[in-house]
């Protein structure tokens, strides 16, 4: 697959609420997920990015949440996205934005990096 067609995807299927589909089909086995800071900034494989969305789905409800269209530039492609959630252990509800920076090598993503400003929970 070409980066658009993954970048299209994955676009696609997030604002489809499809988040797995994306897991199962456009990421590598060998997937690294970086986060601006948190316990876990960095992980590394396809079982710690699966925990890192356990975690996130037990820790926060999600109200909406949209993804923008993709920019791509040869093997990299960015997507901002917008939430509204709550933090479940406290009760905080809050609207947040992201840039997600993607590097796509031999028809899969191998790299996804995080842009977002921390909140206070």
């Amino acid at each position: 697959m070409k980066t658009q067609e993954i970048a299209e995807k994955l676009v696609n299927w997030c604002n489809q609420g499809e988040w797995q589909r994306c897991y199962q089909e456009l990421y590598s086995p060998t997937i690294v997920s970086i986060e601006p800071g948190g316990e876990n900034p960095k992980v590394e494989g396809m079982e710690a990015v699966q925990k890192k969305g356990e975690w996130w789905e037990e820790n926060f409800e999600v109200h909406s949440s949209s993804a923008s269209d993709p920019t791509v530039a040869d093997n990299w492609f960015s997507v901002k996205f917008d939430m509204d959630t709550t933090h479940k252990p406290s009760g905080q509800r809050s609207q947040m934005s992201e840039i997600a920076v993607y590097e796509v090598q031999d028809g899969k993503i191998v790299k996804e990096q995080f842009f977002y400003d921390m909140q206070e929970e």
